[in-house]
């Protein structure tokens, strides 16, 4: 057995090995099934969130709705993403590392249950308490690879547990103090949290796998853009439902599925794995995935809230609703360019397809009921546009 945690899919599952970095340049390297389930479990906590920001929309708080979708949002994204980094540098897929596996899980569940309570009544409580679990699971794991390690892995192991453990003990101390006492709390710790992984691996990089992040993030991209999807289904159903607003709810489904489906094209035209060369270019990409996923998610809460107020359930006005799907569009096109496919990008011509996408898709906002349905064809013309400047560029390359 060699001293790198063997692939789950290529070699038999053994019930104990030692927990070393894994080769950042393993071939084959893909995501495992336990990946895959832990990712479906964050479905829950993605829904729970739109579906808290669909009400307070309709109701006429966007102000309120965003901010805590933005709170909620955050707290599902980095949980996600501690477990995924990590596991990209050491999964063994043993007994030990399945079982603190399936206790995160559990605290994401718990995670998911306080969605509600923080964003209604910003109690974070529940919250908090998910991530205690969550926390307690990815400490043990930290350790577990420290003491397989020496030198500097060593001291990057133990600065993440450290710093890990030290953050949550900063979120209890938070829930104790005044309510006041919690926005401002929240972004001190939340930049906390975001300083770890660079205080820690200022000794050595962990040996994370930029295909298989790569993929990973594409993944949950996917999770993300699926409630867009459902939304759109929504949107047909009360459709059905609602003949009496058949002419308007159509285009708002033909329209979303534009929107997911020029989505998913322009976030996977990037090879991006071969642009993850350096620590500093991976944490900037690895970060700005939360406006990348979380625009992503607000799309189809966005569709949702344009199909109630066609259906006259929301007490908000046409180009409010329409706001709701236009904004989170254009940023996702705009985070989606200077963060993911910018690297790939030549030429003036090519790097303004999606800024001018954005822009156009802002402007369909005062649309009317033709709101949406231009908002999809502003990010079909995108996609089409940038597949035309890239072939006039192969036939050089």
């Amino acid at each position: 057995m060699t001293d790198h945690a063997p692939a789950p899919s290529g070699r038999r599952f053994r019930p104990l090995i030692r927990m070393t970095a894994r080769d950042p340049h393993e071939p084959h390297r893909v995501a495992t099934p336990l990946e895959l389930l832990f990712d479906l479990c964050f479905v829950v906590a993605v829904a729970q969130a739109g579906v808290r920001l669909v009400h307070a929309v309709a109701e006429g708080h966007p102000g309120h709705g965003i901010l805590g979708y933005c709170l909620v949002f955050f707290a599902i994204w980095l949980a996600w993403m501690n477990f995924t980094w990590f596991a990209s540098a050491f999964d063994t897929d043993d007994v030990p590392y399945r079982i603190a596996t399936f206790v995160q899980i559990t605290g994401v569940l718990v995670l998911a249950a306080g969605v509600p309570r923080a964003f209604d009544a910003n109690d974070f409580s529940i919250a908090v308490a998910g991530y205690i679990i969550m926390r307690v699971a990815l400490a043990f794991q930290w350790l577990r690879a420290a003491r397989n390690a020496a030198g500097a892995a060593r001291t990057t192991a133990l600065r993440y547990a450290t710093g890990l453990i030290a953050v949550q003990v900063g979120w209890v101390v938070l829930l104790l103090l005044p309510g006041g006492a919690w926005n401002w709390g929240f972004l001190v710790l939340a930049a906390a949290e975001l300083a770890v992984p660079a205080c820690a691996e200022r000794s050595q990089r962990t040996s994370w796998h930029p295909h298989h992040i790569s993929e990973r993030y594409g993944l949950f991209t996917i999770i993300v853009l699926g409630e867009s999807v459902a939304a759109a289904t929504v949107a047909v159903q009360s459709a059905v439902d609602e003949f009496s607003a058949l002419g308007e709810l159509l285009p708002v489904a033909v329209g979303g599925l534009l929107i997911v489906f020029s989505a998913y094209w322009i976030y996977f035209a990037v090879p991006i794995h071969q642009h993850l060369t350096s620590s500093t270019r991976a944490f900037l990409w690895g970060y700005g995935h939360y406006l990348v996923f979380g625009s992503a998610a607000a799309i189809g809460a966005g569709l949702e809230v344009v199909v109630e107020q066609a259906v006259h359930k929301a007490h908000i006005s046409q180009e409010a609703a329409a706001a709701a799907v236009t904004l989170p569009t254009a940023l996702f096109l705009l985070t989606v360019w200077l963060i993911h496919s910018r690297s790939a990008k030549r030429g003036f011509a090519e790097h303004v397809v999606l800024p001018a996408g954005a822009l156009a898709v802002l402007a369909s906002t005062f649309c009317g009921g033709a709101a949406v349905p231009l908002g999809g064809v502003a990010t079909a013309a995108a996609v089409a546009v940038g597949e035309v400047l890239q072939a006039r560029r192969r036939p050089a390359a």
